[in-house]
């Protein structure tokens, strides 16, 4: 039989009357109810095909039913280290067969509280959070619900979490820069509220001391993750009585304002002044020089979190698991040997 449009304006008792069966029948088959005879499954989902009738998932799920759909929140889009962790999610859930509702929150405490209890009451039937300073309260208000959710790159206690080796890749990568000669290493954090970049310092500064060379607090500066919050802790590191040889920057974006910033000032890169960064975003590539990174596998995390959250929806008992991915150098083209 020919599907007709599909027609937002059909209801699940369209389909009943078109099947000659209950309301109850149509709706236990839609939402994948294993006891239904196959004869009757078959003549309900004619008659969806038929009618052209639009699966609600909100009403689904509110009638007993999963809705397959998983939400996602984000700070934003604007940048590659958000982006391939979603292009993750997405190829993940597509080969499971869920949806993805995405919102951001454009960091916004009001907005995140706000979406977040949105997809729990019905949305979605499990939620994939990448939102840097979130609050414990949320996690603890999901876990009072029993509402599955996955952290990406941030941790909580008692929850379900995928995230990367940030110590030991910050530790690989001053240890690169102390093997190119270099003792004198500047340092731009990230948000020092968050564990990834607490975990970056650690790893910077224990590789100082792993060589004999001694930690200088003049040579670390707190920045915030983003391109703008680098340029200025970059200019005060210049300006140094004896300034660094090398900058590492806690992540690529921080690690692009460092270069404009070294720039602006008319050195060159590597040759007065090496750069590295940290995550392996693909905007990498674009930079001139291409920049010596920390590769994070952020599409693998998506991949990750999407599927540890499919696993804990259709097995509730489940207890929290903690994966954490390796890191690993890429060398290119913004740091030489001095």
């Amino acid at each position: 039989m020919a599907s007709k449009n599909l027609n937002p304006n059909i209801t699940i008792l369209d389909v009943a009357r078109e099947a000659n069966v209950s309301y109850s029948t149509v709706s236990r088959v839609l939402s994948g109810f294993e006891f239904v005879k196959e004869s009757t499954k078959q003549r309900v989902l004619e008659a969806v095909d038929h009618l052209g009738y639009v699966v609600n998932p909100q009403a689904r799920s509110l009638a007993g039913g999963k809705s397959r759909v998983i939400g996602l929140l984000v700070p934003a889009l604007d940048n590659g280290y958000i982006n391939e962790i979603v292009r993750g999610i997405d190829a993940e859930l597509n080969k499971l067969d869920y949806d993805l509702l995405l919102y951001t929150t454009h960091r916004d405490n009001g907005k995140e509280a706000s979406y977040a209890v949105k997809l729990t009451k019905g949305l979605a039937d499990g939620l994939l959070l990448i939102v840097p300073l979130l609050d414990n309260t949320y996690t603890e208000t999901l876990q009072a619900q029993s509402f599955p959710y996955v952290l990406v790159d941030q941790g909580a206690p008692n929850s379900f979490i995928v995230d990367c080796t940030n110590w030991q890749g910050a530790y690989d990568a001053t240890q690169y820069l102390i093997q190119l000669g270099h003792k004198r290493i500047g340092f731009i954090t990230g948000l020092m509220a968050l564990i990834s970049a607490q975990d970056r310092l650690d790893g910077y500064r224990t590789a100082l001391l792993d060589n004999g060379i001694k930690f200088d607090p003049d040579l670390v500066h707190v920045g915030n993750y983003t391109h703008s919050g680098a340029e200025q802790p970059t200019h005060q590191l210049l300006d140094l009585p004896v300034p660094p040889t090398a900058i590492f920057a806690a992540n690529d974006l921080s690690a692009f304002g460092t270069l404009e910033a070294v720039r602006a000032r008319g050195l060159r890169i590597p040759e007065d002044i090496s750069i590295m960064g940290f995550d392996d975003i693909p905007q990498c590539l674009l930079a001139y020089p291409q920049l010596t990174t920390i590769h994070q596998p952020l599409e693998q995390m998506g991949h990750m979190a999407a599927r540890m959250l499919v696993e804990q929806i259709e097995n509730p008992e489940l207890p929290p698991r903690h994966i954490t991915l390796a890191t690993k150098l890429v060398i290119r083209n913004s740091c030489q040997a001095l």
